[in-house]
């Protein structure tokens, strides 16, 4: 039967998909438990848990002499994590460097790196020992605190998580990237979680927004400030997923005489300062930094940054604000708290939780540490119950030694002792024979007593449990609290002062005059300079000059259409003057068959006339016609054949109408509507024909036309009289020397 299972050949055949997702899966495991994600319990992934372990076997305590970091290394990827030795040096490095770890668990001696991105020297030249966090985190490892296992050679023990007496994730938070999973934990303030933590002891079914009284948010280690509202922290820390934005800290400083420059003394956390430095540079040769001028890297042991504004006239929160736009002088750092749970399970979890679970850790190594304390009290004092029989039997128990062939056997029989106590009385040397010995071993077992009731106490109540834990929490928020250099607050909270979004992206272009063609066909382009002379310009054949107008680079040029949309394009964004320029119609989302009525520069404040062809129209604020997309926006309703025909300035208290058929109206400007949007009212009347022209002038000026001769025109307002109505009346012939093309003449918007 056996012979009959076995293939030909000796090759088995397997399923490919089967084995695939089988050897898949396992490494995906591997490295989501063994790699990647931390444990909620003591915030560590294996590689950090084994290097403080190796370091502990090596005795680099905190007061304790530094060994090479190569020493430490080889320990470790020699007993306990079998991977490349540059691995482990880089979490042994990175655990020692203080703009990495907002508590380093290492305190390293030599060239460990620095904020530029340079990296440490090699791990022959370095030396390390531990920090007195991490001392908290080993704290009762010897005490059965926790459980340990084989390693991969099954000739070492190690622990499988830490006693972690130090709320380690979120103090010093994590990042990682396992296999369809990440992490990313920022640094907290300890003082403020161990706050946080007390206050869940007491009150275990507090809400997280309680908890964030105390969590004012994430403290970098290389501080900077955090500009991110209430309400997003809230439901950041609720869910465990969000982000927070980090801007740099930065102060101005004064150079006399009106001169002054920016000087930036924090950056975000995890930005090379150098890789930044060179950015802004490549960004000021760009030209697009127009309100800088230069930047300098003043540094040494702290980070000074100078940048310097081109005039003294710039305003520096709006350069700022530019900076923080384009560059990593505002970063974002990402809240993905996905840790194993227990040690097995990955989960996403909230700060309210992840803060349970490191107390539970912390309850369960305080009863596992008293009760291996407990054994060791009942053992020593059974020993001593032992030695005081010993005493008050001395000479029986020496004649017993000295003249029996099995003294152990005999001591018992004769004392009724325990196994235990027969052989510490055996063990005893002869020193301890004194007669002062009686009085320390009873001083001793009073002591031991006296501690055993307490711990039975301890072990037995749930709320002594969590008292006891509660003090340990507060020692730790004592040890790191605000007036300790290690524990201030490095990141402070600020509100981003909201400068408007127009204002940020004018401060990042060019200011630079420029002339605006427009052809009749639609094409626009920006010549460089105010150019009063056009004649020598050209165009596509059978194409002419439409509208030209003096502009500069930081305008918004607005164009309205025959459909009744108005577009918005970023002056900076015109093609140059050396060519014919491109169609407005490919550089924004304007519909077949419709032209360009009017292009002119947005000035915010002022008032617009909008009119179609059939001469219904309306009046409407600028500010609220600009089109922040290319599809532009619809103002004046037209539907065929009608299209819209004039938009004129409304600065004025009259409006003069004149139609194809010659007829001229004036009557007062308040007599239209103001609308945002919509097909507007009757302005003139006309039995056939559409309006020719329109215009808006104040009384005290009179009503201007320009002739084709280029001759100016001027009636009063009392001149007019014979012209003056109401809207939508029909009108009379105008004056006479009025132009034959029914036009007021070009006005440049």
């Amino acid at each position: 039967m056996g012979n009959e299972l076995i293939p030909p050949g000796g090759v088995e055949p397997i399923n490919l998909r089967e084995a695939l997702e089988e050897r898949y899966l396992s490494y995906a495991l591997s490295t989501i438990m063994h790699r990647a994600l931390p444990d909620v319990r003591d915030g560590l992934k294996p590689v950090h848990r084994r290097l403080l372990y190796a370091m502990r076997l090596l005795r680099l305590d905190p007061g304790a002499g530094f060994k090479k970091c190569a020493r430490v290394v080889g320990d470790v990827i020699g007993k306990y994590h079998p991977h490349g030795d540059q691995a482990v040096y880089d979490a042994l490095v990175r655990l020692a460097q203080d703009f990495a770890q907002r508590y380093p668990l290492v305190d390293g001696q030599g060239n460990f790196g620095n904020i530029d991105g340079d990296n440490a020297a090699a791990m022959r030249y370095t030396e390390a020992r531990l920090t007195d966090v991490a001392k908290r985190l080993l704290d009762g490892l010897d005490e059965n605190a926790v459980d340990f296992r084989e390693t991969y050679d099954g000739e070492e023990k190690e622990p499988i998580v830490l006693p972690a007496g130090f709320p380690n994730l979120l103090a010093n938070g994590s990042s990682g990237i396992a296999v369809g999973m990440a992490t990313s934990i920022p640094p907290h303030n300890a003082a403020e979680l161990c706050d946080a933590a007390l206050y869940l002891i007491k009150n275990p079914r507090a809400e997280t927004s309680e908890l964030l009284q105390f969590v004012k948010g994430p403290d970098f280690p290389t501080g900077g400030l955090l500009v991110s509202d209430q309400a997003s922290l809230l439901e950041a820390y609720e869910t465990g997923r969000g982000g927070f934005r980090v801007r740099a800290r930065w102060d101005v400083e004064d150079l006399g005489r009106g001169t002054w420059q920016i000087v930036v003394t924090e950056i975000p956390y995890q930005v090379q300062k150098s890789r930044l430095i060179e950015k802004i540079a490549e960004l000021l040769q760009a030209r697009k930094l127009p309100l800088l001028d230069d930047i300098r890297d003043e540094s040494a042991e702290d980070v000074r940054v100078v940048l310097v504004p081109r005039s003294k006239n710039v305003d520096p929160a709006l350069m700022m604000e530019s900076l923080f736009k384009l560059t990593d002088l505002e970063s974002r750092f990402p809240l993905n708290m996905n840790v194993l749970s227990r040690g097995r399970v990955p989960t996403v979890m909230g700060l309210k939780r992840a803060l349970q679970e490191w107390l539970e850790h912390r309850k369960e190594v305080l009863v596992r540490r008293s009760e291996h304390r407990l054994a060791q009290i009942e053992h020593r004092l059974e020993v001593l119950e032992g030695y005081l029989i010993a005493y008050l039997n001395l000479d029986e128990v020496i004649r017993i030694i000295r003249e029996e062939d099995e003294p152990k056997a005999e001591l018992i029989r004769t004392f009724k002792l325990t196994d235990v106590q027969a052989e510490a009385i055996l063990n005893m040397r002869l020193r301890s024979l004194r007669k002062l010995e009686e009085m320390e071993i009873r001083k001793e077992h009073a002591k031991l007593t006296e501690e055993r009731d307490e711990l039975i106490k301890l072990l037995g109540s749930d709320q002594r449990q969590w008292t006891r834990i509660g003090k340990e929490v507060a020692e730790i928020g004592k040890a790191f609290g605000p007036e300790t250099e290690l524990g201030r607050r490095h990141t402070d909270l600020a509100e981003a002062p909201e400068h408007d979004l127009g204002d940020i992206q004018q401060a990042m272009i060019e200011r630079e005059p420029i002339t605006v063609i427009v052809s009749e066909k639609g094409w626009i382009r920006a010549l460089k300079g105010h150019q009063q002379d056009l004649s020598s310009l050209a165009f596509k054949q059978g194409d002419e000059l439409k509208i030209s107008f003096f502009a500069e680079t930081t305008d918004k040029i607005l164009v309205f259409s025959t459909g009744g949309k108005i577009f918005t394009i970023a002056a900076d964004r015109l093609p140059g003057g050396r060519g014919h320029g491109e169609p407005i119609r490919l550089m924004v989302d304007m519909e077949e068959g419709q032209d360009v009525v009017e292009c002119f520069v947005h000035k915010p404040g002022r008032k617009l006339l909008v009119a179609s062809s059939e001469a219904r129209g309306f009046v409407v604020a600028e500010s609220d016609v600009v089109a922040n997309t290319r599809k532009g926006k619809q103002v004046l309703n037209v539907s065929g054949p009608a299209e819209a025909k004039i938009c004129v300035a409304a600065d004025g208290d009259h409006v003069a109408v004149i139609g194809q058929n010659r007829k001229l109206l004036v009557f007062p400007l308040a007599q239209i509507a103001e609308m945002s949007r919509g097909r507007g009212v009757r302005l003139q009347r006309y039995r056939d024909g559409e309006i020719s022209d329109a215009v808006v002038f104040k009384a005290t000026e009179g009503l201007t036309w320009v002739d084709s001769s280029g001759r100016s025109f001027t009636r009063s307002l009392e001149e007019l009289t014979d012209w003056r109505g109401d809207r939508a009346q029909a009108g009379r012939l105008p004056p006479t020397g009025f132009p034959r093309s029914n036009m007021f003449g070009r006005r440049t918007l």
